[in-house]
């Protein structure tokens, strides 16, 4: 989409002024539409935020503020058509509100900062020395609905629905949770992907400055779930589980597949489902006398319990029985199985990956990348969530010309946003500043005992 063909579009969003009695024809088509964006990045979307937030306090006057620290950072903008623009930087607030206005992304993903302005990168590299590289990166996660595929039936692929979407949540609860209690990780920022799954950005000074091989140590502490499609048994453990997972397990894995996902995706209703089940158990003739119980059970059923319940009962009764040594183990990884995070361990592990930005559309859905607050996941809901028509059709009801953070409290935005200020940019900004001054004091005072000599 060029300039002009944005702004053509312009006059059948901008309807300012309009009567509530006249919704009926400003009611704006839903999906997505290219020519919304132009809209969405002039009234709503938080560039100041951004700019505030990815500053980390390096956009003050103290003396050891950084002021080509923003400068340094990549951002990637995915334009109409599949056109990406890499390395693109920018040197203040007002430069990246006018590039997004001016470009109206379809996508825009956020990079590590650089040693150097990654748009000036050749220049540097004609010089011989490989100056060019990453030097600071939040540690990020990444989990997709889709690597959920062999354990969901209610859908596949890119869709969700209220019925899987809570592997999403626990995903949530399990990583949030280490990360602050056995990491001591505090600034972390959980985002809807915009359609199929949720985005963690940890923001401590102490998680930004990891090198790719701590990442990967943090990655690879996550790590349960190993194998694809063709391994029978994905999650094996051997003796007792680590604390960290104990827990997990203990307090939400445990809970949520007896009481949510046994029934709610019919795991052992069908013999194929069960047997997927079955292939996990290393004793056949414990296996053979499952599968011939429940093979029987099917023909001569009149129990009004829920047959998954019942058949979960017999095969935990069978393998905790003590009968056969270790056995008990399975049940533990089957819950493993069909609930644990399923994390894409090489976008944590390396500094350099581009990971999409919050408040971004998602163009297949028209959805926003919103926050979700880790504290009360479990009420979210993707089905519900702002998109793009619905916001323009919001400020299309909201009468005259206002401020900007009035148009905001008129859109179903506001609260995501006031939510991102709130509870995570504000206690960000106060901590990297605390850690300014901190370092700034311990540097003078290095200095003078140094002179004292």
């Amino acid at each position: 989409m060029n300039k002009e063909e944005a702004e053509g579009g312009r006059d059948d969003m901008l309807i300012d002024g309009c009567k509530p009695e006249q919704r009926q024809w400003n009611a704006v088509p839903e999906g997505f539409n290219a020519n919304y964006l132009k809209l969405y990045y002039g009234k709503l979307f938080p560039t100041i935020d951004f700019f505030k937030w990815l500053s980390y306090g390096n956009d003050g006057k103290h003396p050891a503020c950084d002021p080509s620290y923003f400068g340094r950072r990549e951002f990637s903008l995915t334009l109409e058509n599949d056109i990406y623009l890499r390395f693109q930087s920018f040197n203040s607030a007002a430069e990246l509100e006018n590039s997004i206005k001016d470009k109206c992304p379809f996508k825009i993903d956020i990079g590590p900062v650089y040693s150097v302005d990654p748009a000036k990168r050749h220049a540097y590299a004609q010089s011989g020395d490989n100056v060019f590289t990453p030097v600071e990166r939040e540690l990020i996660f990444d989990i997709d609905m889709t690597d959920y595929d062999d354990v969901r039936y209610c859908c596949s692929g890119a869709d969700v629905c209220l019925d899987c979407w809570p592997l999403m949540t626990l995903a949530i609860k399990v990583i949030d949770t280490a990360l602050r209690d056995d990491f001591g990780f505090n600034h972390i920022l959980w985002v809807y992907s915009g359609r199929r799954g949720v985005h963690c950005w940890v923001c401590d000074g102490r998680a930004r400055r990891l090198s790719n091989e701590q990442r990967a140590a943090v990655a690879e502490y996550f790590r349960v779930y190993r194998g694809n499609e063709n391994n029978q048994q994905k999650v094996s453990f051997q003796g007792a589980l680590h604390p960290f997972l104990g827990r997990s397990y203990t307090e939400v894995l445990k809970i949520f597949f007896e009481e949510k996902l046994l029934c709610g995706q019919q795991l052992f209703a069908t013999e194929e489902r069960f047997e997927k089940i079955l292939d996990m158990i290393p004793e056949q003739s414990i296996a053979s006398k499952l599968r011939g119980k429940w093979q029987e059970s099917r023909r001569s059923s009149t129990s009004n319990e829920d047959i998954n319940v019942v058949r979960w009962e017999q095969l935990k009764h069978l393998l905790q029985s003590g009968k056969q040594k270790g056995l008990w183990k399975c049940v533990e990884e089957i819950i493993f199985t069909y609930t644990y995070p399923r994390i894409d361990m090489e976008v944590s592990k390396h500094m350099n990956h581009l990971l999409k930005a919050p408040f971004c559309v998602h163009p297949k859905t028209g959805r926003v990348c919103v926050p979700i607050d880790p504290s009360c996941c479990e009420e979210f809901d993707p089905t519900t969530v702002p998109t793009l028509s619905t916001l323009l059709e919001e400020l299309n009801m909201g009468g005259s010309r206002v401020e900007i953070d009035n148009e905001l409290d008129r859109t179903s935005l506001g609260k995501s946003i006031r939510f991102f200020r709130s509870s995570f940019l504000q206690p960000l900004l106060k901590s990297s500043k605390e850690e300014m001054e901190s370092s700034y004091n311990a540097n003078n005072q290095q200095s003078k005992n140094s002179l004292s000599w």
